[in-house]
């Protein structure tokens, strides 16, 4: 734990999360196969950014997890419905709805997209938060793709407090220890129910693949990127959560071990990772190299929380000025990149005869734009609505 109270690590991760986000997008960018192969190898790895994404949802998974935790190890009810309703909506809904609206109308205009009765549709699911349940609707916008896992971690948000429920009808007058093992034995559940999705609602071949634009892409990933398959990883941060409000409220050299070793082995998994397929399928087809970097993420979340000095060092004032600011990156950087490519068509290409010279300066500039519009993103959206959900009596 830090000194203001405060956990020591989420920081860290988010700010980690987002920037591997950028760094994938930008990748995609350049021509990988059109620079030195001493430069390869590491815009293959950059272009394994996307791993991010399971950092967000095991993150999640542990933060919000903490207060059933604690509410059910001190025998008290769960927390307040009307509380985790409103500000999680608060969190994510003002941000993402302005992204989502500014990329459809970015889709119909500058990126030259007809308006079809798809495109509405896509738009209306993805606003209602629904969109993660069809191929069809799974890019909610054509100009702006990095959309589709809010309505998936919005999902999770839904199952963390039912799951819970069931927990505390089950569990309740177990000891802590037992109730983690139910938990556990609830990962094993929803992975199983992932493996039925992912076998018996697979799409047919037509216009399959990313080929045939982000429809052919949804195809190609559904149904194995599924919200019940993501569950699996935001639960193991549930997990994380559960294990750590189990330890003794104190700090310990060892834990700034084990916290260098898990942020080593999701390094590794995220290096080894490279050699396969860019989506990194792990245990029955779910994303992100599953369970062992998503493991190793929660690892690192509990190690960090106990930590004598990994966690301070980690949650530098800098990074927690990216942190707070994270969800705007996320939202708004593939809209700008996206947005200069089609203004300027030579951006992110060679500049005097050398492609990577030019690549990096266009990314800085992108780079720029989007810690710009994130901030202000945050000051005038986001924030003014999580003040006034959190003035809201619990």
């Amino acid at each position: 734990m830090q000194r203001d109270g405060r956990l020591a690590g989420p920081d860290a991760m988010r700010a980690a999360a987002c920037l591997l986000v950028l760094v994938h997008h930008l990748v995609l960018r350049i021509d990988i196969s059109q620079v030195s192969p001493s430069v390869q190898s590491a815009l293959v790895v950059g272009r394994f950014g996307n791993f991010g994404v399971a950092i967000f949802f095991v993150l999640s998974g542990y933060l919000l997890a903490r207060p059933f935790w604690s509410a059910l190890d001190g025998r008290r009810p769960m927390p307040d419905m009307k509380t985790y309703v409103v500000r999680r909506a608060a969190r994510i809904l003002p941000g993402f709805w302005v992204a989502l609206t500014a990329g459809f109308i970015l889709s119909i205009t500058l990126f030259g997209h007809p308006l079809t009765a798809g495109l509405a549709i896509r738009y209306a699911a993805g606003f209602l938060l629904m969109s993660q349940w069809h191929w069809r609707t799974f890019f909610p916008v054509e100009g702006n793709g990095p959309l589709w896992s809010i309505p998936f971690e919005a999902t999770c948000y839904v199952l963390l407090p039912l799951c819970m429920f069931a927990l505390y009808r089950l569990g309740r007058a177990l000891p802590r220890f037992a109730t983690r093992l139910l938990w556990l034995g609830l990962i094993a559940a929803v992975i199983a129910l992932h493996w039925l999705i992912a076998n018996n609602l697979q799409p047919d071949d037509l216009r399959r693949g990313w080929a045939f634009g982000m429809l052919g892409g949804a195809k190609e990933w559904m149904p194995r990127y599924n919200p019940i398959g993501f569950f699996s990883i935001f639960a193991l941060g549930v997990l994380a959560s559960g294990v750590e409000t189990m330890l003794p409220r104190r700090n310990a050299a060892f834990f700034d071990v084990l916290a260098s070793l898990g942020m080593a082995g999701a390094a590794t998994a995220l290096a080894s990772a490279s050699g396969g397929t860019w989506e990194a399928y792990g245990w029955l087809g779910i994303p992100y190299d599953f369970p062992l970097f998503p493991a190793a993420v929660a690892l690192t979340l509990v190690a960090l929380a106990h930590s004598l000095w990994l966690g301070d060092v980690l949650d530098h004032h800098a990074i927690g000025s990216i942190a707070k600011i994270s969800f705007g990156i996320y939202l708004w950087q593939d809209p700008i990149i996206s947005a200069m490519k089609a203004i300027f068509p030579s951006a992110f290409g060679p500049l005097g005869g050398d492609l990577l010279f030019g690549w990096l300066l266009w990314s800085l500039v992108a780079t720029a734009l989007v810690f710009a519009v994130a901030t202000f993103s945050y000051v005038f959206i986001e924030r003014p609505v999580l003040l006034r959900a959190k003035a809201l009596p619990r």
